[in-house]
């Protein structure tokens, strides 16, 4: 309890113990319980065969005793005790004179009325003094502890509302005025969103309105403001001294899951998958668009519903991109599996796959950042003394494209040669047909690769004319079902449509690809 002392004499000041007697952590006796030798009922003194450390044995402890035969259990506690811990007084007396006790339990510290043994402060230094008049002038308003509030809840279990919001008082640099830690029950500060809509896993503060991405809904609350309603249903704005106004639902039943890394923003346009529906979104001026059905709705059905781990998705602001990186299940021991593709405004596709798996994306000032392992990696950089390209992490990685030759699409046609128009050292790695599945064929998948065209007879490498790469298709398949002219002396590769693979290694520098063509005649 605090002491007054006066150190002027026109003031007071509050003499306060810094560290309470309560922070004194009591300990249960270690080893064996134990064994009384005697006890002296004059002095409720208990004689132990075995010492106690200072830690066991605190004044103030409780003392639960095990006496006489039959055994009657009584507690008391100590109120002092010998420097060797073998002698400890008891608080009280036992019900009776019994005979000798069995054992001893200590227990917690029950008393405080001495500050116990085991105290470690220092009682010198462990003390505050403190003015007791308001600015310590003369006269001024002696303080003291006064009145203390208590607040009686019905519920005093920790209870978790997912799907609520609760703001605190106001923060004004300019005035001082810091209320952060105040949150008060008589106000109306907080706001429930629609619960069966999931819990809410982002807010995000866009001018005067609170957007709120829950599992499975996006709206938006007015901030500071109200929206009042006619009788035909119209809005108008009012200006309400209100934290959280009015709560506003988007069209249509998407939200984030609980993906809120796959969160981006660029403008007034936000970003996020909902894995629920295996879908990819933007929220912007005009409402919720879903992204993923320009081209890629199958892809992400099925990469979404498979998801392994938390999506990660950002903006890059150096190609003005949405970038998502979709973790894929992978087989213990193997490498890890991921989808990691960039989404365009210009284009309103999908336009490219990447070999990296970021932890996290940032972008400031125009640089893109991805974050992996613990460390912060700056992209669209050159390595000093080097042109290499496609390092992600200290990895070299390959650039390649993929895409379709489908001209006159209801002929059998009979792909001779492939061309391109760009930069020397591109490849070709692979030629895929498919037939017609009712011709007698035993497989309808025919794939010519470069190292099949040079062992064949025919040597294919891509020759330049006239700005342009050229190189003869050789189909290295055996012939097929009775075929006169086929297999590898014929030129060619048959087929509806061709799938063709074009690579370069990006150790070289910059290497740009323009076009891609081929030419085919009809097939017998």
């Amino acid at each position: 309890m605090a002491k007054v002392i006066e150190l002027k004499y026109f003031n007071t000041f509050w003499l306060k113990k810094i560290k309470s007697i309560a922070d004194v952590e009591p300990t249960l006796v270690s080893g064996a319980t134990p064994q009384v030798d005697s006890y002296d009922a004059g002095t409720r003194t208990i004689t132990m065969n075995t010492a106690q450390s200072a830690t066991d044995m605190n004044v103030g402890q409780e003392t639960t005793i095990i006496w006489g035969d039959p055994a009657v259990i009584y507690r008391s506690y100590i109120v002092s005790r010998n420097a060797l811990g073998t002698q400890f007084v008891l608080g009280t007396d036992p019900p009776s004179a019994p005979s000798l006790p069995q054992n001893v339990v200590l227990g917690k510290i029950i008393n405080f009325d001495n500050i116990p043994q085991a105290y470690t402060g220092d009682n010198n230094n462990d003390w505050l003094i403190e003015e007791s008049r308001i600015r310590g002038g003369y006269n001024n308003t002696s303080v003291d502890y006064g009145v203390k509030a208590y607040l009686v809840e019905d519920e005093p279990n920790q209870s978790h509302k997912s799907s609520s919001l609760i703001h605190s008082g106001v923060f004004n640099s300019r005035t001082g005025i810091n209320q952060t830690n105040q949150f008060s029950v008589g106000e109306d500060i907080t706001r429930t969103i629609d619960p069966a809509n999931g819990s809410i896993q982002r807010l995000y503060a866009e001018d005067t309105n609170l957007i709120i991405f829950q599992e499975n809904k996006v709206s938006k609350s007015l901030i500071d403001k109200d929206a009042i309603y006619s009788a035909e249903g119209n809005a108008s704005i009012t200006s309400r001294p209100l934290v959280i106004g009015q709560n506003v639902a988007y069209a249509g039943e998407y939200g984030i899951s609980t993906d809120p890394e796959s969160f981006a923003v660029n403008g007034y346009r936000k970003y996020f998958t909902d894995r629920d529906q295996n879908v990819v979104c933007r929220l912007s001026m005009d409402g919720i668009t879903v992204i993923s059905s320009y081209g890629m709705t199958d892809f992400f059905r099925d990469k979404l519903s498979t998801a392994a781990d938390n999506i990660i998705g950002g903006w890059d602001a150096h190609n003005k991109q949405y970038t998502l990186s979709i973790p894929q299940p992978s087989i213990l021991g193997e490498p890890k599996k991921y989808d990691t593709l960039a989404f365009d405004e210009i284009s309103k596709g999908w336009t490219s796959f990447f070999d990296y798996a970021p932890n996290q994306i940032i972008s400031l000032n125009n640089e893109y950042f991805t974050a992996y392992t613990g460390k912060i990696y700056r992209h669209y950089t050159l390595a000093p003394n080097t042109q290499a390209r496609g390092v992600f992490y200290g990895n070299q990685n390959n650039s390649n494209v993929t895409f379709v030759f489908n001209g006159a699409p209801s002929m059998v046609k009979n792909f001779q040669t492939i061309n391109y128009e760009g930069d020397s050292g591109w490849r070709m790695d692979s030629f895929k047909t498919n037939t017609d599945s009712t011709l007698p064929i035993t497989s309808s998948v025919f794939v010519t690769t470069l190292e099949q065209m040079q062992n064949s007879l025919l040597i294919n490498r891509f020759k330049l004319k006239e700005d342009k790469y050229y190189a003869d298709l050789v189909n290295g398949t055996p012939s097929q079902n009775g075929e006169v002219v086929w297999g590898s002396s014929s030129s060619g590769v048959k087929g509806f449509f061709g799938e063709v693979t074009m690579t370069v290694n990006n150790s070289a520098g910059k290497k740009e690809l323009f076009a891609v063509s081929t030419g085919f005649v009809k097939s017998s």
